[in-house]
């Protein structure tokens, strides 16, 4: 079996069937029991599986339908924690991808991992799956701060940033080394921050609540690396970024290039998924700071308009690609996931089926090992 990641990856999250979503609906208002909204779960999980496999992936995720987005769950088990509440004005869904509000971080207990948080959903995924690797997927530690700054730190939890720091260093640390105990072997760290620099309408709330973009950049990579300094031997760890995907919207504009030559030879990951489906990830001039160890996946197909890319244009951006990163270091991917957040995407099931199909597809015609 090849090692992550694949020629055809895909981000993690998916579509939530209907019914799942109606169910949990009334599970939240105690109109059905845990173990009947747990067994609702197993049966989606399994289909969301099948479906993986039909379309001919080498991976597979469990689509984040325990969660309610693709990071709330996780922090939620380190306390009293809530990091992506949005004003009720500001949510729901949008006909075509536009700039929505960026959720904001509460944080009124310290971090503290307890016990395992996504171990049973691995092993539970782990049975499920015939001839693919078990995907797990989980957040970046700097989300936190990137939401709330030093002010929702020290608001209520915290007196120093230190502490945070340590705090969230050693709940990824405890984390990562029990998903591994359990045999997991492909994790995915969803850190959005990154991408989302480059960005002046980002640099210019930074700057208002006293943050300024470039030193945070320093920080969240030392932060970071001292997570992955810690990683087992034997699990494959890549980074997502992306510039935010709620219900059709993004959440920045701006190409890699303020960010490149640090994300790339700085932080000690050994593979990145980027998003690169639209002009406002910008070219792939940036690529030219990567190096020679490590690999990208391009997120070339949309996840937030159910339009289907053209194969072509595929095949081209590829090898456009090719001009800064050499073919065998490059694979291709959705450019983020299906569901960031449990309503989804406006597109269909069908569109998300076709959009999976054709990541497999492209990538066995453009590599042979594929």
């Amino acid at each position: 079996m090849p090692q992550p990641p694949f020629r055809a990856d895909h981000i993690g999250s998916l579509l939530r069937p209907s019914e799942l979503l109606e169910l949990r609906r009334k599970h939240r208002f105690g109109q059905i029991s845990d173990a009947d909204m747990r067994q609702a779960e197993d049966a989606a999980i399994a289909d969301a599986v099948a479906l993986q496999e039909r379309v001919g992936l080498r991976l597979a995720s469990d689509g984040e339908f325990r969660r309610a987005s693709y990071h709330s769950f996780f922090f939620a088990q380190l306390g009293d924690i809530v990091p992506d509440w949005v004003p009720p004005e500001e949510q729901g869904q949008a006909a075509t991808p536009r700039r929505g509000v960026q959720p904001r971080a509460r944080i009124k207990s310290r971090l503290q991992w307890t016990k395992p948080i996504h171990v049973e959903d691995f092993l539970f995924l782990k049975k499920l799956v015939k001839n693919a690797v078990p995907k797990i997927t989980i957040p970046g530690p700097c989300a936190l701060h990137f939401r709330g700054g030093d002010a929702a730190i020290l608001e209520h939890a915290y007196k120093d940033t230190d502490s945070f720091w340590s705090d969230t260093v050693n709940a990824f640390v405890k984390e990562l080394t029990a998903l591994h105990d359990a045999g997991c072997t492909y994790v995915q760290m969803d850190e959005t921050a990154f991408a989302k620099f480059g960005d002046p309408h980002v640099q210019e709330a930074l700057a208002a609540r006293g943050d300024h973009w470039s030193a945070l950049i320093d920080t969240y990579i030392d932060v970071t690396n001292r997570v992955l300094r810690q990683v087992p031997k034997g699990m494959h760890v890549g980074m997502h970024l992306c510039r935010g995907n709620r219900a059709g919207q993004f959440h920045s504009e701006g190409s890699y290039d303020d960010v490149a030559d640090r994300l790339f030879n700085k932080l000690e990951i050994p593979f990145y998924f980027l998003e690169y489906d639209s002009e406002r990830a910008g070219t792939f001039q940036p690529l030219r700071f990567v190096p020679k160890n490590k690999m990208v996946v391009l997120g070339l197909i949309s996840t937030k308009t159910g339009a289907m890319e053209d194969r072509d244009m595929i095949r081209r951006r590829v090898q456009d690609a090719t001009s800064f990163v050499d073919l065998d270091r490059l694979a291709i991917s959705p450019q983020c996931g299906f569901a960031s957040i449990e309503d989804g995407n406006p597109i269909s099931p069908q569109q998300q089926e076709d959009k999976l199909r054709l990541a497999v597809e492209m990538a066995r015609e453009i590599w042979k090992d594929a």
